[in-house]
């Protein structure tokens, strides 16, 4: 680990928070860029962000800040292939995901700090749960927009016809509206996503085990019903569904905070 020096926070409103940019190197040799939010408690609560994002998305950030001014000290990391950690971009990729977390919740168990929460939006959510269901290590966990089902919104992205296209050429590559090269999605990838089973998962999870979902009623990337998904399998479980939220809630994050918050707290 070859920390940076300590930047103050922009975000936060407490000046007794503080950024330290921290290196972590997973069990296939790539560095993990992180940055922790050191707010005073020994325990954190890890953030991991969403499909083709970073630990400097806004969500992630203003959750972040909320919780520091609380007190409580959080880590939001880039998986590997995404921001500025080492490694390939995958289209699937979830359990080599679970195995970047398990290596952050491993480096600072080490380092004598316990991680009490692990909080994931969107494809992060779906980390969280897998995790939680192949770990006991962690009391609390929370999804944010997570996907029950994997396997509704492919079509919407490559076309109805995208195992067609994947059986001939092994591959199909996605572009942006102007037809500029974004990431490539390879047969195994695909797969990778197809065979994750949710609903497995979910039902494998430590009954002491504390499942928060938080889900937006306005999700056009994901549907709420996939919440709904979640509270019949999980046992140990608290819904929440924010009305007129967007996917990234973007208009109502400091009401996502004060769920997260609640529930932290709540124990």
């Amino acid at each position: 680990m070859k920390p940076s020096a300590q930047l103050r926070s922009s975000f936060s409103d407490s000046s007794d928070v503080s950024q330290e940019k921290i290196e972590i190197r997973n069990r296939y040799g790539e560095k993990l860029v992180g940055v922790l939010h050191e707010a005073g408690s020994k325990d954190i609560v890890v953030l991991c962000h969403g499909f083709r994002s970073s630990k400097e998305s806004r969500t992630m950030l203003s959750l972040a800040d909320a919780l520091a001014s609380e007190k409580i000290s959080i880590f939001r990391f880039d998986f590997s292939g995404n921001g500025e950690s080492e490694g390939t971009f995958q289209y699937g990729n979830y359990y080599r995901e679970v195995d970047d977390l398990r290596d952050v919740i491993l480096h600072f168990k080490k380092d004598g700090r316990n991680t009490h929460a692990i909080a994931g939006h969107s494809k992060g959510g779906n980390v969280v749960i897998l995790y939680a269901s192949m770990h006991r290590d962690i009391p609390s966990v929370i999804n944010m927009s997570g996907r029950f089902n994997l396997e509704r919104g492919i079509g919407d992205r490559f076309g109805n016809d995208y195992m067609e296209k994947i059986n001939q050429h092994g591959f199909i590559d996605v572009g942006d509206k102007t037809g500029c090269f974004m990431y490539r999605v390879t047969k195994e990838s695909l797969m990778d996503r197809l065979k994750t089973d949710m609903q497995s998962a979910c039902t494998s999870i430590d009954p002491n085990c504390r499942v928060l979902t938080v889900h937006c009623a306005n999700d056009s990337v994901v549907p709420s019903e996939d919440a709904l998904e979640f509270n019949k399998y999980i046992g140990n479980h608290e819904l929440h569904i924010i009305e007129g939220a967007d996917h990234s809630y973007t208009s109502h994050r400091p009401e996502l905070a004060d769920i997260v918050l609640k529930f932290l707290k709540s124990e």
